[in-house]
């Protein structure tokens, strides 16, 4: 089944990394799903929010972060026992047993360079593809945290992941990125490229006539895809991003209007995810079925 999804605007500051955490969490303890997170963004966002400080930098230290499984099967091809780098157990929620995590860190943008340097990607994206494929079996759903803006590594995971949605947030600046990143989509289509799940609108203020209009006029581009729920912008969401030292229940950190949103966001996720699954099992059963060209019929 296809399941993984990169998560992914070229502008920063709209809310991705907190989204993706709240997605995560939910799915997890609203729909008892097993989510993986793959932290793609050198700042290492989502894996702050799900780590203690001193449990990331260990990580960091030990070498078992995104940076160090791309080091060893990209620069150094060699085989890479994938599962070493996934943390159980990272959530402060307590329904959400069922969240995994692959680290991240600043080192990031330096093992992107030496891919440049050295002309590797072509094994980048090999050595991406064989990670989403050891992971597709395991977990329900893989969410990749991709940083904003566009680079090699993000391009890959474009490129080998399954879908992609767009968190925005409803202003000029944020809708921009959404047109950049869509003629970027039509770069190279020989290439492949992640199917487009949506637009998700993030942080919207309800009492805004501005961000309405925004949302309007993003849900008249079908292309768009536009989810028909919004996220709020509240306090419970932003501080869903600081990792309580003690768990609390998923109503305690998503209360309200917050559990309601993101349940729904959820709840419509898995529904595009199942239909898109759904569309292309049909597809590949009629085209099983079919004779094969310039084959005639005996008589």
């Amino acid at each position: 089944m296809r399941n993984t999804v990169a998560v992914m605007n070229t502008k920063g500051g709209v809310g991705k990394s907190t989204l993706v955490l709240a997605v995560a969490e939910t799915l997890s303890a609203v729909f008892r799903k097993n989510v993986l997170i793959i932290d793609s963004d050198s700042q290492a966002s989502v894996s702050a929010m799900l780590l203690s400080a001193s449990n990331l930098h260990r990580l960091q230290s030990d070498g078992l972060t995104i940076v160090d499984l791309l080091v060893a099967s990209v620069l150094n091809n060699v085989a890479v026992d994938w599962p070493r780098f996934v943390v159980g157990g990272v959530s402060d929620v307590d329904e959400a047993r069922t969240v995994y995590l692959i680290p991240s860190d600043m080192q990031l943008t330096l093992f992107e360079r030496e891919v440049s340097k050295e002309s590797l990607h072509a094994r980048l994206r090999t050595s991406i593809g064989a990670l989403l494929n050891h992971v597709r079996g395991v977990f329900d759903v893989i969410l990749i945290d991709c940083p904003p803006g566009l680079s090699v590594l993000t391009e890959s995971w474009l490129r080998e992941a399954d879908f992609h949605f767009s968190p925005t947030k409803p202003d000029y600046v944020s809708t921009c990125g959404l047109e950049v990143f869509r003629r970027f989509k039509g770069l190279n289509p020989e290439m492949g490229f992640a199917e487009n799940l949506g637009v998700i609108i993030n942080m919207k203020d309800a009492q805004s006539s501005v961000e309405a209009d925004y949302q309007r006029w993003l849900n008249e581009n079908a292309d768009n895809k536009l989810f028909a729920q919004t996220v709020p912008r509240t306090s419970a969401l932003q501080h869903a991003s600081h990792l309580s030292p003690v768990e609390r229940s998923y109503m305690a950190k998503y209360p309200g209007e917050s559990s309601v949103a993101i349940r729904a966001v959820c709840q419509e996720l898995l529904a595009r995810l199942d239909a898109a699954n759904a569309k292309e099992a049909s597809a590949s059963a009629a085209a099983a079925s079919s004779p094969p060209v310039g084959s005639e019929a005996s008589s």
